[in-house]
C-alpha cells in the first residue's frame, strides 16, 4: 500500500507539471484568441470613426463653402458708362442743331482715352463709325434696351461680342460732330434714331448713382 501510494504520488508529482503546461498553452491561445478578436474589434471601430470623421470634415467644408458663397459680395450687375465722370450736357436739352431737336443722351465730361465701360450685360450689336455720332459702340442689354457710346477715339470690343457690366468697350475721344472730348451715352428702346430715353433715369432705376 505504502509502494502504491507512493507511486501514485509520484505520477501525480510527474504528472502535475505537464498538465500545468498543457493548460498554460490552451490559456495563451485562449488569450490569443482574444486578443486577435479585440483588435479587429478596435480596427473596425477606428475604422468606422476615420469614416465618421472623413463625412463630417466633408459636410463642414461644404457649409463653409456654402457661406462663403453668401456671405461674399457678387459682382456689379449695373455700372456707370464712365464711373465717377462729371456731366457737361443733360439729357432733353433743347438745341436745334440736333436732328430731333434736343439732346438725345447725356455728355460725361472726360478727356480723351478715358475707359468707357459697359452699364450691364449684353451683346455688342456694332462697334464702328457712324456718321456725326464718330467711332460708336452700341451694345444690346439683357433687358432689351441699347446702350450707345460716341465720340470713342479707340475700340475694345468687336460686334457679337459678349460683355458684362464693367467690361470695358474702347476709349473716350471726340470724333464725328464733336467740339471736344468727351463721351455721348443713350439708352434706347431700339436701334434707331430717336428711340432714346432719360439715360441717367434708367441708370437710376438699376441702382447705380455714380455719376
Amino acid at each position: 500500500m505504502a509502494l502504491a501510494t507512493t507511486g501514485a504520488l509520484a505520477l501525480a508529482a510527474i504528472g502535475g507539471p505537464a498538465m500545468a503546461t498543457v493548460a498554460s498553452g490552451a490559456g495563451r491561445q485562449t488569450a490569443a484568441a482574444a486578443a486577435t478578436r479585440t483588435a479587429q474589434s478596435g480596427a473596425k471601430t477606428s475604422a468606422g470613426r476615420v469614416s465618421s470623421d472623413r463625412a463630417a470634415a466633408r459636410k463642414y467644408a461644404a457649409t463653409v463653402k456654402q457661406a462663403a458663397a453668401v456671405a461674399a459680395p457678387g459682382r456689379a450687375q449695373w455700372s456707370a458708362p464712365v464711373p465717377g465722370a462729371s456731366l457737361s450736357e443733360a439729357y432733353g436739352v433743347a438745341d436745334s442743331q440736333y436732328a430731333a431737336g434736343y439732346h438725345t443722351g447725356t455728355d460725361f465730361a472726360v478727356d480723351s482715352g478715358t475707359a468707357v465701360v459697359a452699364v450691364g450685360d449684353g451683346t455688342v450689336v456694332s462697334a464702328g463709325r457712324r456718321t456725326s455720332y464718330g467711332n460708336t459702340v452700341v451694345v444690346r442689354l439683357s433687358d432689351g434696351r441699347y446702350a450707345l457710346y460716341a465720340h470713342l477715339s479707340a475700340f475694345e470690343v468687336t460686334a457679337g461680342q459678349q460683355v458684362r457690366a464693367g467690361d470695358r468697350l474702347g476709349l473716350s475721344g471726340s470724333t464725328g460732330n464733336s467740339t471736344g472730348p468727351h463721351l455721348h451715352f443713350e439708352i434706347r428702346t431700339s436701334d434707331v434714331y430717336g428711340a432714346d430715353v432719360d439715360p441717367l433715369a434708367y441708370l437710376r432705376a438699376k441702382g447705380v448713382g455714380d455719376f
